[in-house]
């Protein structure tokens, strides 16, 4: 990510903050409108679990310019995941929901810059996570 993207990331998640829980909900909405069948992953009630995801959403923001810094916290958090039910297949789905959340959330601000610079946040976070789930999955055969 160039420091521009970062800078143009953090300042739309501030944008966010105030409406973090409504944002975390539509995202399940979103998410489930577009995978159905992801919704059996989720045990958690759906108010909690958005409460989970912008607290990590503002987590990633916020350590942007030392990416390397989380990447420990993003590696467990995948293995997490991979034991939830969650493949590799489904960061796809998830960032697309992530987009059209942010897509209507920040409506007035939103253009091609912006969708570029969170897709390279999403890329840089989901593409660690990936990486770890395939990773746990090898050592755990």
């Amino acid at each position: 990510m160039t420091s521009h993207q970062i800078a143009l990331v953090k300042e739309s998640f501030e944008k966010i903050r105030p409406a973090a829980q409504s944002a975390g909900e539509l995202f399940y909405l979103n998410l489930f409108e577009m995978a159905p069948q992801a919704r059996a992953l989720f045990k958690t009630p759906i108010p909690e679990q958005a409460g989970k995801l912008m607290y990590t959403l503002s987590y990633v923001v916020n350590h942007l310019h030392t990416p390397e810094t989380i990447m420990d916290d993003v590696r467990r958090l995948a293995i997490k995941h991979h034991n939830y039910g969650a493949s590799p297949g489904h960061y796809e789905i998830v960032g697309m929901a992530l987009l059209k959340t942010l897509s209507q959330g920040l409506a007035d601000i939103w253009d091609n810059e912006l969708e570029e610079a969170w897709k390279a946040a999403y890329a840089m976070v989901a593409n660690a996570m990936r990486s770890a789930s395939l990773e746990h999955e090898k050592l755990a055969a």
